[in-house]
């Protein structure tokens, strides 16, 4: 049995963006509708939804049956945690607020087996090796690793370059709403001097060979962002598309609510 090849990285690799949307809702069944639905990858939000590595399993698991790369963003960057993902069958990794070069070297060596990295060795127990039945996983499995690191925040663009110089490391991936916060506009994330930071941190991932990522939750934006170079790109949550339906399925019914209502952002 071979490794599973990652069908993210060779698909990053075309002129065509990869378009993705959020996993947050803790339940299979909101995983197997994602995967489903036609795009391009899936991620399960670790960092800001209910999940834990038990839940995160069960969505690897439900979402398998699809031809949809998934991704696991980590709470943080820790290693250990890292290790216990791919061993469990993740093979790509976000990385939240990392800011030096240092950190996100540390990212990348902890998916990666010695002498390169620092991956501990649990095969006879890993999922991703199917319990020691995939021929030379030691040897091959790097490879199919991807390692993104979100930068999102004033320090991580001071250091975007060093980071982007990170050997090994797949690219980053900008998170506007941390950014806004961080350069002083509070929920302001859509605000030229953020879109700016965003549109040039796109351009300098993709002059460095880097997959440049970022989120953008209305079109307008997104096709901003596509048209500086992004080559992967979330456009939608499942919490607040969930949120949204709903209410637009009773304003539909009810306008007067919808009036009232004017004001709420999602």
């Amino acid at each position: 049995m071979e490794v599973t090849k990652n069908k993210f990285k060779a698909a990053v690799k075309s002129n065509e963006p990869q378009l993705g949307i959020w996993n947050g809702l803790v339940d299979s069944f909101a995983a197997e509708i994602l995967a489903g639905s036609g795009f391009d990858w899936v991620l399960i939000d670790g960092e800001h939804a209910p999940f834990d590595l038990q839940t995160m399993l069960i969505q690897l698991q439900a979402m398998s049956r699809y031809d949809v790369p998934m991704f696991v963003r980590i709470p943080k960057s820790d290693p250990v945690f890292i290790k216990q993902l791919l061993d469990v069958g993740a093979q790509n990794i976000l990385v939240p607020m990392v800011d030096s070069k240092e950190e996100a070297e540390l990212m990348y060596k902890s998916t990666q087996y010695p002498p390169i990295g620092i991956r501990g060795i649990g095969t006879a127990m890993a999922r991703a090796a199917h319990w020691n039945a995939v021929d030379d996983y030691f040897h091959t499995a790097g490879a199919e690793i991807c390692t993104i690191v979100q930068v999102e925040n004033v320090p991580g663009i001071e250091n975007l370059d060093a980071i982007l110089s990170v050997e090994g490391l797949d690219g980053i991936f900008i998170g506007p709403s941390d950014l806004a916060a961080s350069m002083g506009y509070l929920g302001q994330p859509n605000c030229p001097e953020v879109k700016a930071v965003v549109i040039d941190a796109l351009k300098r991932a993709r002059a460095a060979g880097k997959v440049a990522g970022v989120m953008a939750l209305d079109k307008p934006t997104a096709d901003e962002y596509l048209a500086a170079g992004a080559n992967m790109i979330a456009v939608g949550i499942d919490t607040l598309l969930l949120a949204r339906g709903c209410k637009e399925l009773l304003h539909s019914f009810r306008p007067e609510d919808a009036r009232k209502e004017s004001g709420t952002k999602y």
